[in-house]
């Protein structure tokens, strides 16, 4: 799962990242309101952590300017301030849940947690493709022959292909939306995680095959026998 964390505080941000990281999300951190709106006009995220009092745009300026696009993306804001009124603007604003610092770390991964279950609800919670099926709960994909739980990484790749059938997605767009921006991994490791999925696709009895198209990327087909 892909987050954008937009706090201005950087020795916060750098702890809040370290943990996310090693509760398995993937993470952008930026220091100010307009980088903030910049880096989730690419639509490229599942989730976003919004501190309030930043530089060159305030965290609900943001959020204001999110849902003004339409966008349902779950958000999540942090702020030092505690006073009623500001938790009901924050909220009225669009937020799906405000958390006041200081907080635990614990509390945090709850709420991320529960913003984003809120809107999986609100989509398929399982995906079927061929005599394939992928819980998005669980990460678990079924096949015809088992069951076998996917890493995070092989998951997010499998259900990018599975939402998008027949579209072909690109080494880069794989990158982008999971790896991030900033990442020093090289496009190779795409190529690593699809080996990956392929062969836990035919360990399952699958009929779906990922297809690469020579220098376009990759998309998912049912074999017919």
């Amino acid at each position: 799962m892909r987050l954008l964390l937009a706090e201005d505080e950087e020795e916060l941000s750098r702890a809040l990242v370290t943990v996310l990281k090693h509760n398995n999300y993937s993470v952008d951190a930026v220091y100010n309101g307009q980088d903030a709106l910049d880096y989730l006009e690419t639509g490229v995220y599942d989730g976003a952590i919004l501190d309030i009092m930043m530089p060159k745009m305030d965290g609900i300026t943001v959020l204001k300017k999110v849902r003004a696009s339409g966008s349902s993306l779950p958000v999540l804001l942090l702020t030092a301030k505690a006073e009623i009124d500001d938790r009901v603007n924050g909220l009225d604003s669009g937020a799906d849940d405000y958390l006041t610092k200081p907080f635990a770390m614990k509390e945090l991964l709850a709420r991320i947690r529960a913003m984003t279950r809120r809107q999986a609800e609100t989509t398929d919670a399982t995906l079927s493709f061929g005599n394939i099926a992928l819980d998005r709960a669980t990460y678990q994909l079924s096949g015809p022959k088992d069951a076998l739980r996917l890493s995070g990484k092989e998951f997010q790749m499998l259900e990018m292909l599975l939402v998008n059938p027949g579209q072909v997605i690109s080494a880069e767009q794989f990158m982008d939306k999971i790896w991030g921006f900033d990442s020093e991994a090289e496009t190779n490791v795409v190529w690593v995680y699809l080996s990956y999925l392929r062969k836990k696709l035919t360990a399952l009895g699958s009929n779906v095959s990922i297809k690469a198209t020579r220098g376009v990327g990759y998309s998912v087909e049912v074999q017919n026998d």
